[in-house]
Parts: C-alpha cells; structure tokens; sequence
C-alpha cells in the first residue's frame, strides 16, 4: 500500500466534554431507540459526580498524540485523525474533513479489542455511515483486526495487575484472587459474535487465562460489568460486585480486579469499578486494587504503530502475526451479526473498505437478527444503566 494519500484513523465512543454536553450526548447514544429522557436523566448523574465531563476524550487526544510521537521515531509519515461515534470530533465530520484533504485510505484503529457487534461491527457500520455521508470520494477504510490476543496488550495487563497487586496491604499481593473484567453485553449478542458465534467472552477467557499464566497464576475468576436494559434480558454474568460478595463469603484475603475489557480508564472503569465494585468491596471488608489499562502504555503504543507499518506492507508482518491465526478474516461477511465481508484481508487484496450502510444488530433492538441466539436468565443484579456506553448495547 503506497503511503501517499494514506492516513490513520482513531475511532471511539465519545463522552461529553461538560455539563451541558451530557443530555445531548446521552441523546445521541439512544437515538432512535424511544428512551425517555428521565431514564436518560438517571445515567446523566452519574457523569455530573466526574463534573460532566467523560476521560474517554483526553484519552484518546493522549493516545493519538503517543501515536504521533511514536510514528515520528518510526518514520511512519501519515496524517492522522480523528472520529467519534456519538459526541465531538464526530466521524461523519472526520471523514468528511479527510475527504476534502484527499485522503484515499485510512488505517482505522478503533478502541475496542474483542469480537461483538457493538465492540467492532458496530463501528464498521458507523464508518460506512460516514463514508457514504463524504461522497463517492471518501477514503476505503481498512480497521486494524480485534487485536486482544497480541502480546503487547496482554503484557500491558500483566504490568498493571503485578503494580496493583503490590498496592495491597504487606502479605496480600500473592494470596489475593485475580478477578478479570469487562463490559457485560446480552447473551444474545455472545451468541452471535465473532465468525461462528461465542467470540465475546471465548476472547475474554483466553486473554485472562494468559495474562494470569504471565502472573504465575492458575486459578482466576472472569466478572462482568456496566450492564443495562430490562431484567428479563439475559445478559452475560456474574456481575463483578456478585464476584466480590462471592469471594468474601468463600474467605478471600483480597482480590485484584483488571479490566481487560478496556483500553482506557474511561467512566466505565473509572464510576463501575472504582467507585461502586470499590464501595462494595468495603461494605464486604475484603481489600480491593484495581488494575490500570494500557492507556499510552509504550508496548501498546509501538504495538498501534506496528499493526499500522504492517497494512502499509499490505501485511502481514510481525506485529499482524502477534494478532493470532486468522486475524485478517475477522470481520468477514456475517461476522457478529448479518452484514457484508469488511475483514482487512478483503480489503488488503481490494475490497472497497465499506459497503453502502445497512442497518444490523445483535440482541434483539432493532435492524437484522443475530445467527444465534440465548434465552433464559435473569441476566444480572441491576437493570439500569450507569453510563452512555451501557445505553448503546
């Protein structure tokens, strides 16, 4: 792939900036969806306790500027960008902006890891969204594969939990039980994910189960967290606050939580996890560290600065490698939920890098249903919603 006319391209959530970004915010997030502004009004209180203000977009400007640096050692001579799914820099903006600069391709990296309809298809949907809004122009996109399994990330997560670990009080770290976590998503949605269905928590599984082994770890436990909707959807489980009760009860001396699920200490980490499984785990009396994420961690970084010099080299390279047999076909045709083949291997060997958009999702909202589907379950302790993030699943 020539580098002329080629950029990068960060793509994410999105989070309010202040106060009165939230409402609006909140807005986008259930557009369409007929939810009433008094629910919206419940998950607003929960930004406002952070001062309106979400950390996911100084995350990511952070993040973008590490990237920055880091292409710059490296020689990687792209412009970069931009885009969000629901609040300032939008990607429908973006993409536009990147058309009228003549841009004709972008490496996509999107700040999600796992295989699920709204961790990665869904941002391929928002992406054709955009493309199609910028004209028959706009750049192909070409989206860096779930990159869960590459050893960048998962050593950023061995970092943090050994750090975490060590925060405990003298004499807890080694005895202290490894809880992994990650966004709780409709068992439905699980069911569909990925190319044969499952993908969702298999993915989470395998990462916690190497990032113990590189912790000298055999035993551990996979919670869940930031679950929403009507208790009679089954969503996937234990809650991580069950986790910590159940840890209690059973005698442990301290648990070490790390978020896998994330890439960021945005609000899901930062309200679930350290204020309300933190106030949990000291109701319990059981002592509690949480694990940073990767963040602008320098692995993870080079590893973002990798994957990108790889799809120049129309791949795969080293760092492709590091993304595990059969990467580059992630995100073939009805992966996650019905829809048309956008994996980068297709679009590395000249694919148009988006169709026209379509509507798709998984879990029963609306659009085209998912290949497979789980019923049964209360799907865990609390129906409500406690971020925007949760709102969109």
């Amino acid at each position: 792939m020539t580098r002329e006319k080629t950029a990068f391209l960060l793509v994410s959530f999105g989070g309010p900036q202040g106060p009165d970004d939230v409402m609006p915010f909140l807005r986008n997030v259930v557009a369409g969806r007929n939810v009433p502004d008094s629910r919206l009004a419940q998950v607003a209180e929960h930004y406002y306790q952070f001062g309106g203000v979400s950390p996911i977009n100084a995350q990511c400007a952070d993040l973008l500027a590490a990237v920055e640096r880091d292409f710059a050692a490296r020689g990687i001579g792209l412009p970069l960008y931009w885009g969000n799914r629901n609040w300032h820099p939008y990607l429908t903006d973006t993409l536009a902006t990147m058309t009228a600069d003549g841009v004709e391709r972008a490496i996509a990296f999107v700040t999600s890891a796992y295989s699920s309809f709204s961790s990665c298809r869904q941002y391929l949907d928002d992406i054709d969204r955009a493309r199609a809004a910028a004209g028959p122009a706009a750049p192909q996109v070409i989206k860096i594969p779930p990159y869960y399994r590459h050893p960048a990330f998962i050593a950023s997560f061995v970092g943090t939990a050994r750090r975490a670990a060590a925060s405990l009080p003298p004499g807890l770290a080694a005895r202290a039980d490894l809880v992994f976590t990650a966004h709780s998503i409709p068992e439905s949605m699980a069911a569909a994910s990925g190319l044969t269905g499952g993908a969702y928590p298999a993915q989470l599984a395998e990462v916690a189960g190497l990032v113990a082994a590189e912790l000298g770890r055999d035993t551990w436990r996979l919670a869940y967290q930031s679950r929403s909707g009507p208790p009679t959807v089954a969503w996937l489980e234990p809650d991580i606050n069950d986790c910590l009760a159940e840890l209690a009860a059973a005698g442990s001396v301290a648990a070490v939580v790390v978020p896998i699920g994330f890439i960021s200490d945005h609000l899901e980490v930062a309200f679930d996890l350290d204020v309300q499984a933190a106030a949990a785990a000291r109701r319990l009396g059981l002592p509690m560290a949480r694990a940073a994420t990767p963040g602008t961690d320098p692995g993870f970084v080079a590893m973002i600065s990798g994957l990108v010099e790889d799809l120049l080299g129309d791949g795969p390279g080293d760092a492709v490698d590091g993304l595990g047999p059969g990467a580059m076909s992630l995100c073939a045709k009805d992966c996650c939920a019905v829809g048309p083949d956008r994996s980068a291997a297709r679009a590395l060997a000249g694919g148009s890098g988006g169709s026209s958009p379509r509507a798709s999702t998984a879990g029963g909202s609306g659009g085209s249903s998912p290949r497979a589907s789980t019923a049964g379950g209360s799907g865990g302790s609390s129906p409500r919603a406690s971020t925007a993030e949760d709102l969109s699943r």
